[in-house]
């Protein structure tokens, strides 16, 4: 059966997810994406899932979040418990990026690090800037990201327009700049381990 599981998704991950769907014919996947500004309100990111799962539920015989708990502080996991619907296992969506012992031994590092995806490098203004109001209201950058140190930009191509991208994030925002290249192997570890087996 054809798309007989549905991936419910940050879309901060779609174009991750269509990759690794295509590399690996995941023929039974389909991936919906709800928009990655909740990052910035995720207060509703709990709302919109459930949205999602009631729309589709009837039509899929298996629902996955590809999620974290994403600053829901547990609120996600109660809706998802309700529909017996599991999620990417993690508190921010940048562990499952780097792989949990990378993140953690960059966490335990330095806690005040701000980490970039590729896909907040490449929408940094429209997400970061605009989203949080920074032009409009300059002076909340300081609110917003003084007890930040570093800028870790976890990258999952390797480019040197992103590299370049990145390093002008960093000191936009006054912030020293790591880079750390994950590639797309931890997403594509947890999706087979979660999701691929659904395959019929």
């Amino acid at each position: 059966m054809a798309n007989n599981s549905l991936v419910i998704a940050c879309g901060a991950l779609a174009r991750e997810l269509v990759e690794l769907q295509r590399r690996n014919q995941w023929d039974h996947l389909k991936i919906q994406c709800l928009p990655a500004e909740l990052h910035n309100e995720p207060q509703k990111i709990p709302g919109a899932v459930e949205d999602t799962i009631r729309k589709h539920k009837a039509d899929y015989e298996h629902i996955f979040v590809a999620y974290a708990d994403c600053g829901t502080g547990g609120l996600l996991d109660r809706v998802l418990e309700k529909y017996g619907v599991e999620r990417i296992p993690g508190v921010h969506c940048y562990e499952f990026f780097a792989g949990k012992p990378v993140f953690d031994a960059f966490h335990e590092q330095e806690l005040g690090t701000l980490y970039l995806t590729d896909f907040l490098v490449r929408h940094f203004d429209r997400v970061m800037i605009q989203g949080l109001g920074l032009d409009r209201h300059p002076e909340l950058k300081e609110m917003y990201f003084g007890n930040y140190k570093k800028l870790l930009y976890l990258a999952q191509t390797r480019s040197d327009e992103m590299s370049k991208l990145a390093q002008e994030q960093a000191a936009y925002l006054g912030l020293e700049y790591v880079e750390h290249f994950t590639g797309l192997e931890p997403v594509e570890s947890i999706m087979k381990e979660h999701v691929v087996q659904w395959r019929n």
